[in-house]
């Protein structure tokens, strides 16, 4: 092989990682595991779980499905990302759209025929995933607030499946759930702002659009206001062990956040505030492990 035909290749394979969001697909496999551990799952031993062929399957059925989203998500928003991403769009579109397309099929596939290993429950659950992440994509996107409220909820739900699976529905684990929700909701509102010059030419009902960028600082203000309820119920009601760090960490940055939101409306400012709630979010997937120090120092050592 050339040296430009591998360079070549190895371009349209990050094409294709930048398509289907690896890095985000690789957290969420990661979250769901550290869950099942530490949170979710009653065996004492670690290796039980990290090797039960169940939860495996359900966590490659939904990277899958994840996958399979992004691809049609980014088909449906080619025209806004060429204004809102350029950089990553001339990444994107080094795979062809037949080629993201044949793969977006592909991917739904092989995600419901490994999920009916498990059970015909199974299936049906990511079946009815893979549905509404298309219809999210192809309809309630461009609906205001409703696109942000439905990009969030279509990011918990695989959470879900773990949780079920484990038959874990325990109240602390709805209100980890909930903070988790409203975290990533407000990760969409500012995306919003972000991306306010690419929605606003293709005509996407988002609030900045239809409202103006401090009617939707205000709507931003408010789910972070409501962050508190679930931080607080954390905080006071249930033993979360040394999770309780990250919680505190969780309210002082989004302090910071508001001050900030407020201060500036320019559009750097709003990137590093997306930036800033995506560094929160992942550090919440290993803070994970804080929930049983026991356990975790008998992994460590």
């Amino acid at each position: 092989m050339s040296r430009q035909k591998f360079r070549h290749t190895i371009l349209k394979m990050l094409g294709l990682f930048s398509s289907v969001r690896g890095y985000n697909i690789l957290m969420v496999c990661i979250a769901q595991y550290l869950a099942a551990i530490f949170i979710l799952s009653q065996r004492d031993s670690v290796r039980e779980v990290v090797f039960d062929i169940n939860l495996l399957i359900l966590v490659a059925a939904g990277a899958l499905a994840i996958a399979g989203g992004y691809i049609i998500n980014g088909f449906y928003d080619k025209e806004k990302d060429l204004i809102n991403s350029p950089l990553k769009s001339m990444v994107d579109r080094l795979v062809g759209q037949n080629t993201k397309l044949t793969l977006y099929f592909l991917l739904n596939f092989i995600s419901v025929i490994v999920a009916s290993y498990v059970s015909f429950r199974a299936v049906m659950f990511f079946s009815g995933y893979i549905f509404l992440m298309w219809f999210y994509s192809h309809r309630i996107k461009k609906i205001v607030f409703w696109g942000n409220l439905t990009s969030a909820i279509l990011a918990i739900i695989p959470f879900f499946a773990v949780f079920v699976y484990y038959k874990n529905v325990h109240t602390v684990i709805f209100i980890h759930a909930l903070l988790l929700f409203l975290l990533i909701l407000i990760k969409e509102l500012i995306k919003d702002l972000e991306n306010l010059k690419g929605d606003l030419v293709h005509n996407y009902q988002t609030i900045p659009v239809k409202y103006g960028e401090n009617k939707s600082k205000i709507v931003i203000s408010l789910v972070v206001c409501v962050c508190f309820s679930p931080i607080y119920v954390l905080l006071h009601h249930f033993d979360i062990g040394c999770m309780y760090i990250y919680i505190i960490f969780v309210a002082i940055s989004l302090l910071f956040f508001t001050i900030a939101l407020w201060k500036s409306n320019k559009n750097r400012t709003y990137v590093l505030l997306h930036n800033l709630l995506r560094v929160i979010l992942t550090i919440g997937i290993f803070s994970i492990m804080l929930v049983d120090m026991d356990k975790l120092t008998r992994i460590l050592f």
